[in-house]
């Protein structure tokens, strides 16, 4: 199930939108044979100007991104993911995020090897969405189709050869460096690695005959350090490679079993038992370390590496979690700052060992920094269970629920930070020190900070964990009432849902007109989208306002109808038509609803506002944003469909 991304921000609005069928992005399907077995796929979007179609790599909350599917099943393996082109960066501050796209063309290629000896065809599909400076389309679904020739076949039909650079990541890769180096940190602040800083000092302190080599032997150490932590993040890579982890990142049931594993992790940390590896692993490293040399303090640093495992194991777990989105270099890149933070560190103290009077003395201190990461481990697997819940839609951690979550954690490890509860490895705590203070007024903090939420306070510190404000038992809050009665009263008529701004709609176009002859309403249609940029801006803007509020409730029978809902029709449903000269194949509700707009509406941009009698007539013009997008405008025009209704 492909994941509906909500757009919560805006573009700039600077040009009136005509009612007219847009069309600014046209497909071209190619491929070439590499060799005898391999064959690379050219998917060719010709865009038109002031257009962008975006990457496939887009975070969540953001555009709606590109993606591919591949309904063939067998005669073929993938080589990797779809590749892309370099795209555009910018910064976009309402989406608080850089959004990547592509202007006039965009080349995506994707390497295949031919395991049937038989011809057949490969098929699939191209989903995306399109906006420029003012609007943006629904996403829309395009059709491909590939003659492959069979291994012990006749060679395949070559194209024009083109180029195509990786998507350069090197924003996201120096923040996830950031992080991992931090974790490094922190790893290093645990009762497992603090105590093996003096240990390495006096292993070298004996092996080093002079200061020089002394230096020379600690670099050597710190290098080793750094050599075995990336080469798990190698290791990771090459066995699951780039695509396979970009799955795992998004897949729903890997995000369960990331959420079980960051829980045990966090049970491990606040210290219901300690992860271990076995122990003749351990002997066997120390007695390499034995034998001096560069062999020697290999091993020393891979002692190092396993005795520590208890403590930075959970870390370096999560840490290849959240790596993962960074496809195959995400791991390495990961294992690199968090090896660095750890190498560094002990490096130095060999190097220099008299910098070890400076250090503070090993205590409970150190436990009470496992217990802190165990808090957060737990905060952070439920975000992995949300994003799980979000693409099933079960609905069983909205955002209420999930920031309640996260509420008793923190408040658990405020109280924590206050000595007002203890673990089994804790010291006792005989006062409280300035450090400790000052992280409990910050998580404090945080957990009054994050109250509000559960009446529909957007959170805007946090915004990137909870699930999306629509995602809610009510988007306006716990216990939030409209006018009408409570939320429960309000759910009674047949068809009706919660909508925008808590006015009740109908997404069945069939259902709504029954009702608005039932009640002797007009209607007002909503072409709208989940991921339309200017509908949130006209139902955050306008629809807010108390009286267009209360005239949307009362006065008409709102009809929103999702141009890019995914849900499938029924195969009886389904059927195929012509839209701006093209063959259109409605498989989806989303597919109706556009075509039904633009075939009797001559528009296929949203949001786009219709009213409508009894008779299914149209009253008077239709509204858009662009030019209706003020709280005056749009109520003169619901005044004046009203008033044209009641005539």
């Amino acid at each position: 199930m492909k994941k509906i991304f909500y757009v919560i921000a805006f573009l700039f609005a600077g040009i009136l939108a005509n009612a007219q069928i847009y069309n600014p992005v046209s497909w071209e399907f190619s491929q070439m044979q590499l060799s005898e077995t391999e064959v690379e796929l050219q998917f060719k979007a010709n865009i038109e100007d002031h257009w962008h179609l975006y990457s496939q790599n887009i975070a969540d909350d953001g555009p709606v991104p590109t993606e591919f599917t591949f309904t063939t099943e067998s005669g073929f393996e993938l080589i990797g993911g779809v590749a892309e082109g370099e795209p555009l960066e910018e910064f976009d501050p309402n989406f608080d995020m850089v959004l990547k796209y592509f202007g006039h063309e965009a080349v995506f290629t994707q390497k295949i090897k031919v395991t049937s000896a038989d011809d057949f065809t490969f098929n699939g599909n191209v989903y995306f969405m399109v906006c420029d400076e003012a609007q943006c389309l629904p996403p829309e679904e395009v059709e491909f189709s590939f003659d492959i020739k069979g291994v012990d076949g006749g060679s395949v039909a070559v194209s024009e050869e083109y180029s195509s650079s990786e998507t350069e990541e090197g924003k996201s890769m120096w923040a996830l460096f950031f992080i991992a180096f931090l974790s490094g940190f922190a790893a290093l602040l645990t009762p497992c690695v603090f105590p093996m800083i003096p240990l390495t000092v006096s292993f070298f302190t004996k092996q080093s005959k002079s200061k020089a080599k002394g230096i020379v032997n600690a670099i050597i150490y710190g290098v080793s350090i750094v050599v075995i932590y990336v080469a798990l993040g190698v290791g990771v890579s090459s066995v699951f490679g780039a695509d396979a982890l970009n799955n795992m990142a998004t897949n729903v049931y890997f995000n369960i079993a990331f959420f079980l594993l960051l829980v045990v992790f966090a049970a491990s940390f606040l210290g219901a038992f300690d992860i271990t590896l076995p122990s003749s692993w351990v002997n066997k490293s120390e007695k390499a370390s034995d034998k001096g040399g560069l062999i020697g303090i290999f091993f020393m640093a891979f002692t190092l590496a396993l005795v520590s495992f208890s403590c930075t194991g959970p870390i370096v777990g999560t840490l290849l979690v959240e790596a993962a989105r960074g496809g195959f270099m995400g791991p390495i890149i990961g294992m690199l700052g968090f090896s660095l933070a750890i190498a560094l560190p002990f490096s130095l103290f060999a190097a220099f060992p008299g910098w070890l009077n400076s250090l503070p003395q090993s205590g409970g201190w150190l436990n009470s920094v496992k217990v802190v990461l165990g808090f957060l481990e737990l905060a952070l697997a439920f975000k992995f269970l949300s994003n799980a819940d979000l693409v099933l839609q079960t609905h069983l951690l909205e955002r209420e629920v999930f920031i309640a979550i996260w509420i008793v954690i923190f408040a658990l490890l405020t109280m924590y930070l206050l000595g007002k509860l203890k673990f089994a490895h804790d010291s006792d705590l005989q006062y409280i020190s300035v450090g400790r203070l000052s992280m409990a007024i910050l998580t404090g903090t945080l957990t009054i900070y994050m109250i509000p939420g559960l009446w529909g306070a957007p959170l805007k510190i946090i915004n990137a964990f909870p699930p999306p404000m629509h995602y809610s038992e009510s988007p306006y809050g716990v216990g939030n009432t409209q006018a009408g009665g409570s939320v429960s009263a309000i759910h009674e008529e047949k068809g009706q849902h919660l909508g925008p701004q808590g006015i009740m709609v109908f997404h069945d176009y069939n259902e709504g007109l029954a009702h608005a002859k039932k009640v002797g309403k007009p209607m007002m249609l909503d072409f709208t989208g989940w991921a339309c940029v200017n509908c949130r801006k006209m139902e955050e803007q306008v629809w807010s306002d108390a009286t267009v509020k209360e005239m949307l409730s009362t006065d008409f029978v709102l009809i929103s109808l999702y141009v890019d809902e995914r849900k499938k029709l029924p195969e009886d449903q389904q059927y195929e038509t012509t839209l701006a000269g093209k063959t259109k194949k409605v498989k989806t509700t989303g597919d109706k609803w556009m075509v039904m707009q633009a075939n009797i509406y001559g528009t296929n941009s949203q949001p786009y506002y219709v009213f409508l009698n009894h008779d299914e007539q149209q009253l008077i013009e239709s509204a858009n944003y662009q030019d209706y997008g003020t709280v005056e405008l749009f109520k003169d025009w619901l005044e004046r469909g009203l008033e044209e209704f009641n005539k």
